[in-house]
C-alpha cells in the first residue's frame, strides 16, 4: 500500500464514507494509461493494434493496448498523444466547433490543447498558454509534433493574458495548477509536495486564474474549469465561490471522476456559460517578410512540394532572428505576451540560404512532398540521429514511416543526411 498523507486519508475517509475502502484499494492497481488518436493526421482504425477499450468520455480516446507506444515511430510522427484517461474528460465538455477562437490558459504539456485543436479541424485559432518557461517549451514541442497549424503557444501569466485578450475567446479551458492528488500513483513527488497548506495555496492561485479567464471569455461563451485533485476547496467550492462573485455565469455541468468508480486516476471538471454581453475583435497579426526571404522560400517550396506549393492558407512572417512562419488566417495581434511559436515554423533565412524547420515536416502529409520512406529498422537509425542509405533525387525531403513524416532529411548521392533536431532524437542507453 502506498504511504499516503494522513491528513489526505482522513479527509477522503470522511468524504467518501462507505466508498472509502474501494477508493483506498484503487491505489493498489497500476495507473491507468490512455492514448488519444490525432484525428488531424489519421483515423482511429489505422492504429487498432495500439488501442484497447474506448474511454467513454473522449472521442478518439482509448485505453492503451501497446506498452511501447511512447517509443514507436508513430509517436514521433504525431499520430497519437499518450494521456491519462481521466484527463480526457475536460476538453470534450467545451464542444469546440470548427472556426472558433479557443484558449487553453494553463496548457502544458499539451494533452488538452491537442484535443481542442483536433476539434477545430484546422480552422479558427487556438492560443495555448503556459506560465512556466520549461513547461511552455514542452507544450510547444507537442503542438509541433501533432502537426497543429492554427495555434500560437504563449508563455505568460494570466494577468498578462487578460490584458491582451479582453472578451475575445468563444471557448476557454482552465486546467488549473492544483495539489495533484490524482497524480499520487503516477508521480511520487506529488505525495512529497502535498500538504493542506498547499491545497489552500492552490485554491488562492486558482481563484485569480479563474478571474482572468472570465475576463477573456466573450459574452455567450463557455468555459471549463478542471483539476486532477479531489479537494473540494479546489473544485466544487472553488466553483461556488466563482459563481457567487459572477452572477453572469451559469453552471451547466459538473463531472467528478474517482479512481474507484472509473478506469482512471481521477479528475474534476465544470462547464460554465457566460451570459450574452461584450465581444471584442482584436487587430490581426501583422505578418511581414522581405522580398529576398520570400523568394528563397518560394524556390524551396517549388522543389519540396509535389504540387509546388504548401497547401495551407495564411501570411508569411519573418522574425528578427531569421525564423519564418506561416501565420494562419484569423491569428490576432499577440503584442503584450511572450510568443514561442505562432502558426507553422517554415524555416530559417540567414540572408543567403533558406533552411526548412522540423515543424514544416510535421504539418504536411507524406503525399504532398518529396519523401523517403524508411523501414522500421531504418527509422530506428534515423530517430537515433544516424545517416541512412536511401534512393531518390538529391535535396530536402520528408523522412517517413508508412507515409507519415517523422522529420526532415537531405539526400546527397544515396545518403540521407539526418536533420532531426537533437533534442527530439531517441537517446541510446549505455
Amino acid at each position: 500500500m502506498m504511504d499516503l498523507p494522513v491528513e489526505f486519508v482522513n479527509r477522503m475517509k470522511k468524504k467518501l464514507g462507505t466508498d472509502f475502502p474501494a477508493f483506498l484499494l484503487s491505489y493498489e492497481r497500476a495507473p491507468a494509461r490512455g492514448i488519444r488518436v490525432n484525428a488531424l493526421k489519421v483515423q482511429d482504425k489505422f492504429l487498432a493494434p495500439f488501442l484497447g477499450e474506448r474511454v467513454p468520455w473522449a472521442e478518439h480516446g482509448y485505453y492503451l493496448a501497446e506498452e511501447k507506444a511512447g517509443s514507436h515511430s508513430y509517436h514521433f510522427a504525431g499520430l497519437y498523444y499518450l494521456q491519462e484517461p481521466s484527463a480526457m474528460c475536460a476538453a470534450p465538455l467545451l464542444s469546440v466547433q470548427r472556426g472558433e477562437r479557443v484558449l487553453d490558459l494553463c496548457a502544458a504539456p499539451g494533452g488538452k490543447s491537442t484535443a481542442l485543436a483536433a476539434s477545430l479541424e484546422g480552422e479558427g485559432v487556438l492560443i495555448a498558454n503556459e506560465y512556466d518557461g520549461a513547461r511552455a517549451r514542452a507544450l510547444s514541442s507537442n503542438i509541433e509534433r501533432m502537426g497543429i497549424a492554427n495555434c500560437a503557444v504563449t508563455n505568460a501569466d494570466s494577468d498578462q493574458m487578460a490584458a491582451a485578450f479582453p472578451a475575445y475567446f468563444d471557448k476557454v479551458l482552465v486546467d488549473a495548477p492544483c495539489s495533484g492528488e490524482g497524480m499520487f500513483k503516477k508521480e511520487p513527488a506529488a505525495i512529497e509536495n502535498w500538504s493542506e497548506q498547499n491545497v489552500r495555496g492552490c485554491a488562492l492561485r486558482q481563484e485569480q486564474i479563474l478571474e482572468n479567464a472570465a475576463k477573456m471569455l466573450r459574452g455567450g461563451g463557455q468555459m471549463v474549469y478542471s483539476t486532477c485533485t479531489f479537494a473540494e476547496e479546489e473544485n466544487e467550492l472553488q466553483i461556488e465561490r466563482f459563481l457567487h462573485r459572477h452572477p453572469e455565469f451559469t453552471l451547466l455541468k459538473e463531472e467528478r471522476l474517482y479512481p474507484h468508480e472509473v478506469r482512471g486516476e481521477g479528475h474534476f471538471a465544470a462547464l460554465l456559460l457566460k451570459e450574452e454581453g461584450e465581444r471584442r475583435d482584436l487587430k490581426p497579426y501583422r505578418a511581414k517578410c522581405d522580398a529576398a526571404a520570400m523568394r528563397a522560400w518560394r524556390e524551396f517550396e517549388k522543389g519540396f512540394f509535389v504540387s509546388g506549393a504548401l497547401g495551407k492558407s495564411g501570411e508569411i512572417s519573418l522574425l528578427a532572428d531569421g525564423r519564418m512562419y506561416l501565420i494562419p488566417e484569423g491569428m490576432p495581434d499577440l503584442k503584450g505576451v511572450r510568443v514561442l511559436r505562432a502558426g507553422i515554423e517554415l524555416g530559417e533565412w540567414d540572408g543567403r540560404i533558406f533552411k526548412p524547420a522540423h515543424a514544416l515536416a510535421m504539418c504536411v502529409k507524406g503525399s504532398e512532398v518529396n519523401r523517403v520512406d524508411l523501414t522500421e529498422e531504418e527509422c530506428e537509425k534515423y530517430l537515433h540521429g544516424e545517416t541512412v542509405e536511401a534512393e531518390g533525387k538529391n535535396g530536402w525531403c520528408a523522412v517517413c514511416f508508412n507515409g507519415f513524416p517523422l522529420g526532415l532529411g537531405k539526400l546527397v548521392n544515396g545518403i540521407l543526411k539526418n536533420h532531426l533536431p537533437k533534442g527530439l532524437r531517441k537517446v541510446t542507453k549505455s
